[in-house]
């Protein structure tokens, strides 16, 4: 293995996790179970995110989602999708430890239930309470340079801006704002929602991002498992493209071939 692809294999830490790999998936819009399992394989992904006030975590029985997760293969991320305060996020997250699951969590509120982008003020109040009981925070917010900061003091491990609004395949709309994210963050820097295709997903890589999440760009493609492979493969190619370094952009063409010595 080269220098290069020895680096690019560095791997994702958050907190005291580390991950081999740098996309992370959910579990809900697939057709099944079955679909749902053949996805999570074929993207490779170590991290698998659960929404906690969608599915029956007490519900173990064979063909249910929680006993596919309980085979130990994925580490579960827990996510307060649908919790609108501070207060139901927190509650929704303490139940979950108390299941058993890990304190590494994704916190959730949402402020608007049109475009479903998370309420600033809430985001800040959970994440706050939620750092100080010891759980591992990786917030959804806003690609505000601002809330991304003061969510970093707070303590969170990542942060984990939107790319355009959850469930739209819009892409990254604003790859200005993540540059200004990137540049100052200390901590991981995840999209989280808006990646439509696999070039999506290479591109914010591309930028510097730590990771992708995802889940409607897989669950809602023709063919989910060949989608899942693919934005596997463009998570990997776009982080060995972002430590390659990309030539410079120029107005003019430049041969590519020495000019020197022409017959």
């Amino acid at each position: 293995m080269s220098g290069a692809d020895a680096t690019a294999l560095t791997p994702l830490q958050i907190g005291s996790y580390t991950f081999n790999s740098r996309l992370i998936v959910g579990t809900g819009k697939y057709r099944d179970v079955d679909q749902t399992r053949d996805a999570l394989l074929a993207s490779g992904a170590e991290i698998v995110t659960v929404a906690l006030r969608r599915v029956n975590l007490q519900d173990r029985s064979e063909g249910s989602l929680m006993s596919l997760l309980a085979s130990k293969r994925w580490t579960i991320l827990p996510n307060t999708a649908g919790c609108h305060t501070a207060e139901e996020a927190v509650r929704t997250l303490r139940l979950a430890r108390e299941l058993g699951m890990a304190d590494l969590v994704k916190l959730e509120v949402i402020g608007d239930a049109r475009t479903l982008y998370p309420d600033n003020e809430q985001t800040l109040e959970a994440a706050r309470l939620l750092v100080r009981e010891g759980f591992v925070v990786l917030p959804y917010c806003m690609d505000d340079p601002v809330v991304c900061r003061k969510l970093e003091d707070l303590g969170c491990a990542a942060v984990m801006p939107l790319a355009a609004p959850i469930g739209s395949g819009l892409g990254i709309k604003n790859p200005y704002n993540l540059r200004i994210i990137l540049e100052s963050a200390k901590v991981p820097v995840i999209v989280d929602a808006g990646v439509g295709t696999a070039s999506d997903a290479a591109v914010a890589m591309e930028l510097g991002c730590a990771g992708v999440l995802m889940n409607t760009a897989i669950a809602l493609a023709r063919d989910p498992i060949l989608m899942a492979g693919a934005m596997r493969d463009a998570v990997s190619a776009g982080r060995r493209a972002f430590l390659a370094g990309r030539m410079p952009r120029r107005l003019h063409a430049s041969a590519s071939s020495p000019e020197s010595g022409l017959i």
